[in-house]
């Protein structure tokens, strides 16, 4: 192997992508009344990633503190090992998978994320009108559970198991945030329908994380304390956060030389 000669590959950094706010306004609008109206909304007004907005449950949602508690995330992955083990015994290849809750990213992604009024009113609305839904479908509305297991290092492991609701389980209920009008998970998978709509009917640039960008992007913009949009992202280091997640705009340009223009003028005046 000592004459192979390994190819030069530059990987191209991440597109990061900041929406305008007409552009935010288009696709909240197109939105609303589906079911991944809570998500977008979550995204753009706290800055979650991905996995931490779908593994959020009713639980974690503070409507007196107006808080969001982020302490875990959810992952697709397959069954536990034991799970497995039987599969291969019975000379199956099949790829079984789930969602399971896992830990966040960082420890510092572990946080409680303030809202405001707009989040507020649509995350109450989304609430009851999920408990009204539930009332309709009766039995045959999706209920989700966690299931304990033990992953391949020995360790536990949270799976949610959706079942319909006539069906009895001693398996501990849980409320996920983000769920279709009959109680079906609205997972990352299901949300590419809705990122594949924005992109080839809306034509617009957009992936989740994009949310996360244009959440700090705005807050700095308007002159918020950086540390504190830190603490909002779970970043560990702010050095992330100024480099990774706030851009350079027209905006921010602008306000510099205001800056500057009032500075000087105190000076020389």
């Amino acid at each position: 192997m000592q004459y192979v000669k390994f190819p030069k590959v530059e990987r191209k950094p991440r597109e990061r992508i900041v929406l305008t706010l007409d552009e935010w306004c288009k696709i909240r609008d197109r939105f609303q009344n589906t079911r991944y109206y809570i998500p977008l909304m979550i995204g753009f007004y706290t800055g979650l990633r991905i996995s931490e907005t779908f593994g959020l449950t009713w639980d974690d949602i503070d409507f007196d503190k107006r808080k969001i508690s982020v302490n875990k995330q959810i992952v697709k992955r397959n069954f536990g090992a034991d799970v497995r083990k039987v599969v291969e015994k019975k000379g199956k290849k099949e790829q079984r998978s789930s969602w399971y809750f896992t830990t966040p990213k960082t420890f510092t992604s572990v946080r409680e994320v303030p809202f405001g009024e707009t989040l507020y009113q649509a995350l109450k609305k989304e609430k009851a009108e999920q408990l009204k839904n539930e009332m309709k479908y009766g039995e045959y509305y999706t209920i989700h559970v966690k299931k304990i297991e033990i992953d391949e290092k020995g360790n536990d492991m949270i799976r949610v198991v959706p079942i319909q609701k006539c069906v009895e389980s001693p398996l501990q209920r849980i409320r996920l945030v983000c769920v279709d009008e009959n109680g079906q998970y609205t997972s990352t998978d299901s949300f590419k329908y809705c990122s594949r709509v924005i992109h080839h009917e809306m034509h617009l640039a957009f992936d989740y994380h994009s949310l996360r960008h244009t959440h700090a992007t705005l807050l700095i913009e308007s002159g918020a304390d950086v540390k504190n949009v830190q603490t909002r992202l779970g970043h560990t280091n702010i050095e992330t956060t100024l480099q990774t997640y706030v851009h350079d705009t027209e905006k921010m340009a602008e306000r510099s030389v205001d800056l500057f223009e009032k500075i000087t003028q105190a000076k020389t005046s």
